[in-house]
């Protein structure tokens, strides 16, 4: 049986927030005629991108001749946005920018190639580089078919592979073309963000050898030169939140202290728009909430203390900080290496025992119920592995269950001799609250000096995660 406490729902109501906090930009108003001849939908829609999702941005129906008008008082933001259909068909993609009175004229038969815009240079600008790209791409597919078929001739599959480097060279020259000639476009912002790295070659060390960590530190450390942190236009994109998703997930040492500071660096980098130090907080904060990787919950932690509860979250609401910092406060003295809170729980002799008075070398904490179906799985694994240990490893096992018969029942039949508990019957503080189990089983691993040390594994994981934290331990 579960405890279903919703955890994660307090920085998913926030998503929602920062897009209803979303200003939209003043001016004179937008007005974007479409004609698509043979479209059969009859209404249409105008969709934003924001972050990794999309937004309606507008609805508008269609006339007899496949023409609609998308149009508003005030202007739009700066992003790429997109037509799409009600039966969810994403016809194309479109930017805007500084022109927002323009039309775009295209048929079903091929809608990029046969599209024809009017009024919006950019947009021009910008279709021609999707129908270049399109072109390229097939021509990059068909040529990879070929190596498929030809697998085992390595001359042939040698020249193929150069035919296709030459074309990604192509795509890349007509970025960099247009970065050059139009500086001054948003294109130019979005072709520069989508930019990798130019790593030189390494230089030597004093054996004479090339530095091997050279083009690791180099790319990460000019990861973001050519994004602007101050253009929020870039939030309604896609190439900007997958920016931010590889870099916090593939380029950092996935470690909570090279996380926290490189996210602090570029958090500050980013203060001068509020849009887009809005959307980094809320980010980083809502993926490592809801991170399922240990320790994880350190950094999320950070950024409640640091932004949060200081009162820099300027977009949540009383309601939303009271809850995220309660969540954050009942975290932090469960954070890895910190001392467990001690437990006092009734034995089967009625006795009270202290956690903290189990001398071992760890300590396990066995949080179940005797009903729970995963429950009654993890504790034969756990038994078996007990049982044969080597570890100097002594379990503390808290029951859920009110029954105190039930319970002496289930430790006679499965002969469990380790240390059992009756969580119900407790002279320290609620410990659904105080070890935050919102589901059993649950396991805590301490150290000889209560230290928590791992949690949240199941029993498959206990033997490998010792065996590695005391090589870790005696390797320093």
């Amino acid at each position: 049986m579960n405890f279903k406490l919703n955890i994660k729902i307090i920085l998913l109501s926030l998503s929602f927030i920062i897009i209803a906090y979303n200003v939209t930009a003043k001016g004179d108003g937008y007005k974007i005629s479409i004609k698509v001849k043979g479209i059969k939908d009859t209404l249409c829609y105008l969709v934003n991108y924001y972050g990794d999702k999309t937004y309606f941005t507008d609805t508008a129906r269609v006339s007899e001749n496949g023409k609609f008008v998308f149009t508003g008082n005030e202007k739009l933001p700066g992003g790429i946005y997109i037509f799409a259909g009600e039966k969810k068909n994403k016809y194309f993609e479109f930017i805007i920018n500084v022109e927002q009175n323009f039309s775009i004229t295209t048929d079903t038969i091929d809608l990029n190639k046969n599209i024809i815009v009017k009024g919006s240079p950019e947009n021009t600008l910008f279709l021609n580089y999707m129908n270049f790209n399109i072109r390229k791409f097939s021509d990059i597919t068909a040529l990879r078919n070929k190596i498929n078929i030809i697998e085992n001739n390595t001359d042939s599959i040698s020249i193929l592979k150069e035919k296709i480097n030459l074309i990604n060279k192509e795509i890349v020259n007509y970025k960099l073309n247009i970065i050059e000639e139009h500086p001054k476009t948003f294109i130019s912002v979005l072709f520069k963000a989508m930019k990798e790295p130019d790593i030189p070659e390494p230089p030597l060390l004093k054996n004479g050898r090339k530095d091997s960590t050279f083009a690791y530190r180099y790319y990460k450390a000019h990861y973001w030169d050519d994004i602007d942190l101050t253009d929020e236009r870039l939030l309604r994109t896609p190439v900007f939140n997958n920016k931010l998703n590889k870099y916090f997930s593939k380029i950092l040492v996935q470690h909570p202290d090279s996380i926290i500071k490189e996210a602090d660096i570029l958090i500050e980098k980013s203060r001068q728009n509020k849009e887009m130090f809005k959307y980094i907080i809320w980010y980083l904060t809502y993926t490592y909430e809801t991170s399922d990787v240990m320790g994880f919950d350190e950094i999320f932690v950070h950024f409640v203390e640091k932004y949060y509860a200081t009162g820099e979250a300027y977009w949540a609401d009383s309601t939303i900080i009271k809850s995220i910092t309660d969540r954050a406060a009942k975290l932090k003295p469960l954070l890895l290496n910190k001392t467990a809170p001690d437990l006092i729980m009734m034995d089967t002799n009625k006795q009270f025992v202290s956690m903290h008075h189990i001398f071992a070398d760890f300590t396990l904490i066995f949080f179940y119920e005797t009903d729970c179906g995963h429950c009654k799985k993890e504790i034969n694994e756990l038994k078996e592995f007990y049982d044969n240990n080597d570890f100097g490893l002594e379990v503390f096992a808290v029951c859920t269950d009110t029954s105190f018969a039930e319970w002496k029942k289930n430790i006679i039949e499965n002969k469990l001799k380790w240390v059992n508990v009756n969580g119900t019957r407790s002279i320290s503080k609620d410990y659904h609250n105080l070890y935050d189990i919102y589901s059993t089983p649950t396991i805590y691993i301490l150290d000889k000096n209560k230290k928590i040390i791992a949690k949240r594994l199941i029993t498959e994981q206990i033997k490998p995660f010792l065996e590695n934290y005391i090589k870790r331990v005696k390797a320093f």
